[in-house]
């Protein structure tokens, strides 16, 4: 299965993609995790990771190459692409966790980020994935992914919902796209400081004809690991992740039967 996790910027899209990580990998996936959020550079240390992966956009000869076989039928060579395919140093690897990442933006003037658009676009096509693999995108913040196309690789959609009005506001659009791309959306709750609160946005979003797997309180190990740049992992909110990606599975395989 191909999850991505999209969002509000700020909302927690890549503490989720990382409780979520954690959980697969307790679970017995080999899970690779694919940072395709250009502008946010920390993922690899709440993963656990000493250093980012060299991004794949190196590997096709760096944003200028991209621009040049953008009008060819392909960027990458392959037809299929596994997880073991991956060559070192473009890939991260401990204890079944593994990481990749696509291109960050790194300077001013560089540019806009469609080369690596499309060379996400094209990585999530193109990757295929054994039974007991599992991968989670981490987007960027907002709509565009939609836009470019990201999420036709994808077999289901994680929105992560913050307590705010504009996040709220943006899970109606995040809805009507997705499912205009016949994708399966789930929401999970961020945040989360007391019941009510949960219980009202649940309300909020059912309103919105979207359903909620699972809600991620407030959690003082999540704010500090930020803090310190320590890994998202001995947390208490890893046993409420492991819960919502049950759930998640569950929920394909009952999909997959209809």
């Amino acid at each position: 299965m191909k999850i991505s996790v999209c969002g509000k910027g700020g909302s927690g899209k890549s503490t989720v993609v990382s409780l979520l990580a954690n959980a697969a990998q307790a679970r017995g996936f080999r899970t690779l995790v694919v940072d395709s959020d250009e502008s946010n550079s920390g993922l690899f240390r709440m993963l656990g990771f000493a250093n980012p992966p060299i991004p794949l956009m190196t590997l096709v000869g760096g944003k200028e190459g991209i621009k040049e076989k953008m009008n060819q039928p392909s960027i990458l060579s392959e037809t299929e692409i596994a997880m073991d395919q991956i060559p070192h140093p473009y890939i991260n690897k401990q204890n079944g966790l593994w990481m990749v990442s696509i291109g960050k933006i790194l300077q001013a003037l560089e540019g806009c980020a469609c080369p690596m658009g499309a060379l996400s676009r094209e990585f999530l096509n193109k990757l295929r994935l054994d039974e007991n693999e599992i991968a989670i995108v981490d987007m960027e913040a907002g709509v565009e992914h939609f836009g470019r196309g990201l999420d036709t690789g994808i077999d289901s959609v994680v929105l992560v919902v913050e307590p705010s009005y504009e996040s709220l506001s943006l899970s109606e659009k995040i809805k009507d796209l997705a499912t205009g791309m016949r994708k399966s959306l789930w929401a999970v709750l961020n945040k989360i400081d007391s019941d009510s609160l949960g219980s009202k946005l649940e309300k909020e979003l059912k309103n919105r004809d979207i359903e909620t797997i699972g809600v991620i309180s407030y959690d003082r190990g999540i704010f500090t690991a930020g803090l310190t740049g320590n890994p998202v992992r001995h947390v208490q909110s890893i046993r409420k992740a492991e819960k919502i990606l049950d759930r998640l599975l569950s929920k394909m395989k009952n999909k997959d039967r209809e």
